[in-house]
């Protein structure tokens, strides 16, 4: 399948390392103008200069910005006042007990998690309807269903996206604008191996010591291995396609079999 998104603006926010990197990665292979985003200039202009030397003919804008302040969404909005795809995808997780949760985390967890979402989708979603045409996804997260003890917050935000997502794709509906979540399974991103390497012998080759881990601490995995971020980014790019026109309202799974569901 050639997917061309010549011609196509996107957003990918938190794009600077791990799934966010490699969705704009791969939106930028499949012709698409891409901004990358993150906090600091510094960091942005490196991940910039990364999917530069993976996609040389790739038209990428740097766009450093805390989108999770009122003010640093208006500045992507001044920088890119119309966009055809955007990924929601910035996030922020970190394990605590549940009763120790204050209210500043689940302030903070929100906001970051899900109030810059919405920001983001209340900014861009009237000029996709008006133009007939656009792609807003959330990059959720198997916590969403499956919610984790040690990060009740954190679940909870990604359970609230997939609820902002269906309310927005009803928002948009018939004006050929589709919104949806993609609900990431466990991921092999930066520092997840000295993570699991914590949990089997050291001693093991990686894929060896990753089908181990995924064993022991993650059975309910059909794939028995972490998932790449370029696998959830091949999902990304689908949905940001002509291909996907039907597809809208949905939690589609990158899961690799971890939910234990049939539907989300």
């Amino acid at each position: 399948m050639l997917i061309d998104l010549t011609g196509k603006t996107a957003l990918v926010t938190g794009s600077t390392q791990g799934i966010g990197a490699a969705i704009a990665t791969g939106l930028a292979r499949a012709g698409a103008r891409v901004a990358v985003n993150g906090r600091t200039a510094l960091t942005v202009e490196e991940a910039a200069e990364r999917i530069r030397s993976e996609a040389p003919q790739a038209d990428v804008v740097p766009l450093a910005a805390d989108v999770a302040t009122e003010d640093g969404a208006a500045h992507v909005t001044e920088v890119l006042p119309d966009l055809d795809i955007l990924v929601n995808n910035l996030g922020v997780f970190g394990s605590r007990p549940a009763l120790e949760i204050t209210d500043a985390e689940w302030r903070r967890y929100f906001e970051v998690n899900v109030l810059a979402a919405v920001r983001l989708t209340r900014a861009y979603l009237p000029g996709m309807k008006a133009r007939s045409w656009g792609r807003v996804q959330y990059v959720a997260s198997d916590s969403a269903i499956v919610t984790p003890v040690e990060m009740i917050h954190y679940g909870m935000t990604k359970t609230a996206l997939l609820a902002v997502s269906r309310g927005f794709a009803k928002e948009a509906a018939g004006s050929g604008v589709t919104v949806n979540s993609v609900i990431a399974g466990p991921t092999h991103t930066g520092g997840v191996e000295d993570f699991v390497y914590e949990l089997v012998d050291r001693d093991l080759p990686w894929p060896e010591a990753q089908r181990e881990f995924m064993r022991l601490h993650r059975p309910q995995s059909l794939l028995q291995r972490l998932i790449e971020p370029e696998e959830i980014a091949n999902m990304v790019v689908y949905l940001s396609s002509p291909y996907a026109s039907a597809t809208t309202g949905g939690a589609i799974r990158v899961d690799g079999g971890y939910v234990d569901a049939i539907l989300p």
